[in-house]
């Protein structure tokens, strides 16, 4: 069967596909992907190869290289090799703000409070412009994913 979309990558993207393979800190999908990628690519000097033997060299299906493949030409490489966002997902910080919340949850608490609540943490962090609106819940589990405690940190 003859193929619908061709792979064909440029230094920089050939680059940074090598880099998500040597690097192997990346999710086992985009480490896949970018495999799929880089043996699938026609260049000069190289063999074309089908997608049953791409397949076979990166350990998925024929369907699995077409969709890459497809995905490639159509959505363009970021997206091949990464895939999608999804608005839908539940948003998160970066570090510089998980550290800024963290330590504003270690602080002392406001004058007339025991201890932070999440709501009076989620309150306070927009007072200080240290980032936009953000959910009691997304402070609940960035608190709860860092292992901090509002009661008092260094405490226990």
């Amino acid at each position: 069967m003859r193929k619908q979309h061709h792979i064909v990558l440029t230094p920089e993207q050939r680059a940074e596909a090598e880099a998500v393979l040597a690097g192997g800190t990346h999710a086992a999908l985009t480490m896949r992907h970018a495999r799929i990628l880089l043996e699938g690519e026609e260049r000069c000097g190289r063999r074309r190869r089908s997608d049953a033997a791409v397949a076979a060299l990166c350990g998925v299906s024929a369907r699995t290289v077409a969709r890459v493949r497809a995905r490639c030409a159509t959505e363009g490489f970021a997206v091949a090799l990464r895939g999608r966002s999804h608005p839908g997902a539940p948003p998160t910080l970066s570090v510089e703000q998980e550290a800024r919340l963290v330590a504003l949850a270690c602080s002392a608490p406001p004058a007339g409070q025991a201890r932070w609540s999440v709501r009076l943490l989620a309150a306070r962090v927009v007072e200080l412009e240290a980032m936009p609106l953000i959910s009691r819940e997304l402070v609940r589990t960035t608190l709860k994913k860092t292992d901090s405690s509002r009661g008092g940190c260094g405490a226990g």
